[in-house]
């Protein structure tokens, strides 16, 4: 089957530029709606944020260049066994309201800017919210560097039926990266998280858009899904067939590292703080248990049809599966053009309001936990917002360079190492919300064994042993370290009648 198409049109093309020159108008209309030249306006836009706005937002951010690339092309290279994708979103937002409401009254009381603010008032030790704050730039600076691959690998899917690039598509991938990562730069710079935010819930409109239209073009061009399974039993019978035990562990693991990691991603937990008030945070977490039921299935569908019809993929190519799906339909119709137009409109979005809200996020806490922290503790607020600015174009020539570099990584293995440093923050954020005995000095060294043991075993070769994520490991390790200091010190404060 040919997984080829013709060029877009110049009006195709035009209709996606007027799309991301709206994306620049925003970051316009973000600037000129500032109230105050200071770091909490300018990255939670004055903690203001209304309930249709925060859920296309956190819907946005969540669903990223993984969910529409990486997750459909690990569909195809497994098959139904990763339907546990639908599953653990779902756990993701179940994860938040074990946390968010609580985490939200003490931000609003306490006028928390950054994930780490909660660090220092919750523990006042320096050291781990030092440490912390590092964890988590590393970990999201992982996020921002698979987004800007996915920009990459979404424009040169497109173009790879063009006469001019055949068989040299690398100029079309850094020029994709390039060039989005220059429309975020600008919005971003221009509006911060106004801009942002409003940005996110036009992406987040054009994603659901995007995600019917999919099922669309891929239902009127292959057929029921149906088909595609009789399909399967005949040329692929291992993708249909149900998980070994060795697969019921991977998905059990997959359940709870990216439910503890995926919820304590640094910019869903300033979402949190950015929240008009209690009910605006609980609806929008309400309605968002609902959305990877239909968001993360879709992209199921889509990577059993592809392995069903377009089997000869090479796993270089899977990530690339989506925009070679929009290809073969591109071809059948007029309809079905203008269609791919729109999920192409959609594929741009849901990447580029993940890694616009990961670059707001990690130059908040350089700003705030680093450069106000204790470099320049006697800094100006506007010395700070430029700073922080600066550390916004400086993340994205990193990520653009990174992504150019690491052209072939893939996806869902980016997101696995992210997982394994993040779900080592859980006692420090979870736990220490209702447990008032957990200590600093505890929490930072389980915390840094944890990643040890993690990283460890990952550059050992056993990135899951026995199907658990190396994550899981180290987050028993670091639990056991963190809880164990807080009840060794309860117990030596009782025995000295303290």
């Amino acid at each position: 089957m040919n997984a080829q198409m013709s060029p877009l049109t110049w009006s195709e093309l035009g209709v996606i530029a007027i799309y991301l020159l709206f994306l620049l108008a925003i970051g316009l209309v973000g600037w000129r709606s500032r109230r105050t030249e200071t770091l909490s306006d300018f990255y939670l836009g004055g903690q203001s944020t209304g309930l249709w706005v925060l859920i296309l937002t956190l819907y946005a951010t969540q669903y990223s260049g993984n969910t529409l690339l990486g997750f459909t092309g690990k569909t195809y290279r497994v098959g139904f066994s990763w339907t546990v994708s639908v599953q653990f979103m779902t756990a993701i937002v179940v994860a938040y309201l074990a946390f968010a409401p609580r985490l939200f009254g003490l931000s609003r009381k306490h006028g928390f800017l950054t994930p780490s603010d909660y660090l220092k008032h919750r523990f006042n030790y320096p050291p781990l919210t030092i440490t912390a704050s590092c964890v988590m730039v590393v970990a999201i600076g992982n996020f921002l560097l698979a987004q800007m691959m996915a920009m990459g690998k979404a424009v040169e899917g497109l173009f790879k039926g063009n006469e001019y690039f055949q068989g040299n598509e690398y100029p079309v991938y850094c020029g994709g990266v390039l060039f989005l990562a220059g429309i975020i730069l600008i919005y971003e710079t221009l509006g911060g998280f106004r801009a942002v935010a409003w940005t996110d819930a036009i992406q987040g409109f054009v994603l659901m858009l995007g995600f019917i239209a999919l099922l669309t073009l891929i239902f009127h061009r292959f057929g029921s899904l149906e088909i595609a399974m009789q399909q399967l039993e005949q040329s692929a019978p291992e993708s249909l067939a149900p998980p070994d035990w060795l697969g019921v562990s991977q998905w059990l693991s997959y359940l709870v590292i990216v439910a503890l990691g995926c919820s304590l991603y640094p910019q869903a937990i300033q979402r949190i703080y950015c929240a008009k008030n209690a009910k605006t945070l609980r609806l929008s977490l309400i309605v968002m248990v609902f959305l990877p039921l239909v968001t993360t299935t879709v992209s199921l569908v889509a990577g059993l049809m592809g392995r069903a019809f377009i089997p000869d993929l090479s796993p270089a190519q899977t990530d690339s599966l989506l925009t070679i799906l929009c290809r073969e339909v591109q071809l059948q119709s007029e309809v079905g053009r203008w269609l791919v137009v729109v999920l192409f409109a959609a594929i741009l979005a849901a990447i580029m309001s993940t890694a616009d809200s990961i670059i707001l996020s990690i130059s908040s806490m350089i700003t705030k936990d680093h450069y106000a922290g204790w470099w320049r503790t006697n800094s100006t607020e506007l010395e700070r917002l430029q700073f922080g600015k600066l550390c916004g174009w400086l993340l994205i020539v990193l990520g653009v360079l990174g992504a150019i570099a690491l052209r072939d990584t893939d996806l869902v293995t980016m997101l696995d190492r992210k997982l394994d440093l993040l779900v080592q923050l859980c006692p420090a954020f979870m736990i220490s919300l209702y447990w008032r005995r957990l200590e600093g000095r505890g929490v930072v060294l389980g915390l840094v064994v944890g990643i040890v043991v993690a990283i460890g075993l990952v550059l050992a070769g056993y990135a899951k042993p026995f199907g658990v994520h190396a994550g899981l490991y180290g987050l028993a390790v670091n639990l056991l370290l963190a809880c164990g200091a807080a009840l060794v010190s309860d117990g030596c404060e009782t025995r000295h009648g303290l």
